[in-house]
């Protein structure tokens, strides 16, 4: 177990490259199973939960290839079993891709319910929906088992009652290879839904209409081999927006899609940063004082969830009193009261929470509850004055690659630290 020792104070200064979206890989890794031949994905981010899904393949029978840092050959024509490991099934979020990719390959899958994050309950009643929609019966308990009547999923006409990135994907991923036509309405629209969807096209599928709220899937008979390569971060990038926000100093942000950022950028100009957009490259400045802003997160193009910790931490040192309400999740200010150790001024009432803004935030020991949460308690330190000690830290280290070194180049003081394991004692006989 690792921890984080930050020295705050400094601000940001340099050039950071973004890593490939986590939210588009933990996706499209998995629907390499629906694939009938060797897929070469690149731009793949070095995190922890894209390692639990090379080894949750691997398990499976596939044959994943890494080929450089960033690129790996995933073959799944081996692959047997459509039962994932129930211990590494649990210990990540999106494992639930991994019952569309099955559903729709084999026409039965059976996965333990997901794990990751800890922010709120994780209904998959809209995945679970559009399964039995397109005929297959599905059950539901510790694991959640779906078998397709007759061994194939058929073309069905899908509405979802909330707007769900998961169950979009999820079916999605079960429809391409369906018999007919499957159409998702009221569908999500965020970029790693359409990232999904290039993927998938790339490979033979034919998928039309993502990133808008009506996708029509026509099945085809199989998915062939190919070469993609996955989108930049969006969450990555805005969260050394919202550092240099929050400390000061100026930085350089290289390998982003501008239009993606254009929610957060929108809402850091109104508290006074200063953004420069360019091709693939966006200027970040803040030297003035912040300004009280209100944000309230709803599905994209909307302020995205994702960022809600972060843009509350630079909050937290602007002037005057702002509100964030939370749009998406019902438990997304468990890190409130870490703030609270830090010196921040915030009450929570239900899904909506007043910041107070403060002249300077006190390093302190935090805990980070889960992975954006931790990334806000990183930017928390970085702004504070003193010495701040962040533990728990495998949570961040689920989404973000290589944080700490990036961080370093930019002239932070952040180091990582081993945190002892406890000795062992000979057990007490009476």
């Amino acid at each position: 177990m690792n921890k984080y020792i930050i020295h705050g104070g400094r601000p940001l200064f340099g050039e950071v490259t973004i890593s490939g979206a986590k939210n588009a890989a933990v996706a499209i890794i998995p629907a390499a199973l629906l694939v009938d031949g060797v897929c070469r994905i690149e731009n793949i981010p070095q995190i922890s939960d894209v390692t639990l899904f090379f080894s949750i393949l691997d398990e499976l029978g596939a044959r994943v290839r890494v080929l450089n840092q960033h690129a790996v050959e995933i073959d799944c024509r081996t692959v047997r079993s459509t039962h994932p490991s129930y211990d590494m099934a649990r210990r990540i979020r999106a494992s639930y891709y991994l019952l569309g990719a099955l559903l729709g390959r084999f026409g039965e899958a059976t996965v333990a319910m997901p794990g990751g994050c800890n922010f709120g309950v994780r209904p998959i009643d809209q995945h679970v929906k559009g399964f039995r929609a397109m005929g297959a019966e599905v059950t539901e308990g510790n694991f959640v088992h779906a078998a397709a009547r007759g061994g194939r999923l058929s073309g069905a006409n899908v509405y979802m009652d909330v707007v769900s990135v998961g169950a979009t994907m999820n079916i999605m991923m079960a429809a391409v290879l369906a018999d007919g036509t499957t159409t998702i309405e009221n569908a999500a629209k965020e970029p790693h839904i359409v990232d999904l969807a290039n993927f998938l096209n790339s490979m033979g599928a034919d998928i039309k209409g993502a990133g808008t709220d009506s996708i029509r899937i026509k099945g085809v008979e199989r998915l062939s081999g190919g070469t993609y390569c996955i989108i930049p971060d969006q969450i990555e990038a805005g969260t050394y927006m919202a550092a240099v926000a929050a400390t000061g100093g100026q930085l350089l942000i290289r390998n982003i899609i501008p239009k993606h950022m254009d929610c957060i950028s929108a809402k850091l100009m109104e508290m006074g940063v200063t953004v420069e957009e360019q091709d693939d490259t966006m200027l970040i400045r803040r030297s003035g004082p912040l300004q009280r802003a209100n944000v309230k997160t709803l599905p994209y193009p909307g302020f995205p969830t994702d960022m809600q910790p972060q843009i509350t931490v630079a909050l937290c040192l602007a002037q005057g009193t702002s509100l964030v309400t939370e749009g998406v999740w019902n438990n997304r200010f468990k890190y409130v009261e870490e703030l609270r150790r830090m010196g921040a001024q915030i009450q929570v009432d239900g899904r909506v929470a007043v910041v107070e803004g403060v002249t300077q935030l006190t390093g302190a020991p935090v805990q980070a509850c889960d992975l954006r949460a931790g990334a806000a308690l990183v930017i928390a330190g970085l702004a504070a004055q003193g010495e701040t000690e962040l533990t728990q830290v495998q949570y961040i280290e689920r989404g973000y690659e290589d944080l700490v070194g990036k961080l370093r180049q930019l002239g932070a003081d952040i180091r990582v630290e081993e945190i002892p394991e406890p000795e062992e004692t000979e057990a007490h006989i009476c």
